[in-house]
């Protein structure tokens, strides 16, 4: 069932966060040649860096053009079981380490999954879903793939929502969902914080019934989720911890359950 989006004017159940109490904006970058990634923006919603052990679960990683050729053997012998790779950001930028990190990650052992940098205000969601599926974003039924994952987070170049209200932002979403559903017949999972997702989609809580939730939150408690998920999948718990390459996450389950997920 495809992901509804909300019509024009109409407001999510979800709780948004009060105008007069706006979330803070992430700083902002200057474009360079890696682009932004998965949690550059996750302390703006207030969570600070998680201290001592991961969360239960199985241990991941993931990973850009930012932490360039990962020593994957190395990051296989120091507990990591799973890895996320940026592929792609917008319609005009691959990873240049993507190859590399998303081979490597797999040869060595690991489940793997591809994750597409949102920048809604320069084309579709559509566009970007295919862009994403072209370059590396697809999913194969194999027990050892993730379905590919949309970040969608603070804008790193401008305004915090791209400039976009609620209910466009919800259709922005849901088009890039069903595409990348139609592509390869799963829905992808959804990257965010819950203090962005409440700002910029109104609290839409209906994507939460077909995308799995890949949730950052820095600290030491998982805190609330954003509007209409009950649970996570995957947790980006810390902005990173050695001896592992890039930022730090647990999936919400054992290793059977995590295969079982991937297939």
């Amino acid at each position: 069932m495809a992901a509804p989006a909300l019509a024009e004017g109409e407001e999510g159940s979800g709780a948004a966060v009060p105008a007069e109490e706006p979330a803070p904006s992430a700083p902002q970058l200057d474009p360079d040649d890696h682009g932004a990634w998965v949690g550059y923006s996750a302390g703006a919603d207030g969570s600070r860096a998680r201290q001592g052990a991961g969360p239960a679960g199985v241990t991941g990683i993931d990973v850009s053009g930012h932490q360039g050729s990962v020593d994957w053997p190395r990051a296989w012998a120091d507990g990591a079981r799973f890895a996320m790779v940026k592929a792609t950001e917008g319609t005009g930028f691959r990873s240049d380490a993507f190859n590399h990190q998303y081979n490597g990650s797999y040869q060595v052992g690991m489940t793997r999954g591809a994750y597409h940098f949102a920048l809604p205000d320069t084309s579709g969601g559509a566009e970007q879903a295919n862009f994403f599926v072209d370059n590396g974003g697809g999913w194969s039924p194999d027990g050892r793939t993730l379905p590919g994952a949309l970040d969608i987070e603070h804008n790193p170049y401008g305004e915090t929502c791209y400039g976009m209200d609620p209910a466009s932002m919800s259709r922005w979403i849901a088009d890039f969902s069903n595409t990348y559903h139609d592509r390869t017949g799963r829905f992808p999972m959804i990257y965010t914080t819950t203090s962005w997702w409440n700002r910029c989609t109104g609290g839409n809580p209906d994507f939460a019934a077909n995308n799995p939730l890949w949730v950052a939150r820095y600290g030491p408690q998982l805190g609330e989720l954003p509007a209409g998920w009950q649970t996570h999948t995957i947790w980006q718990h810390s902005p990173g911890a050695p001896p592992l390459p890039g930022c730090r996450d647990a999936f919400n389950g054992d290793p059977d359950q995590l295969a079982r997920f991937s297939t």
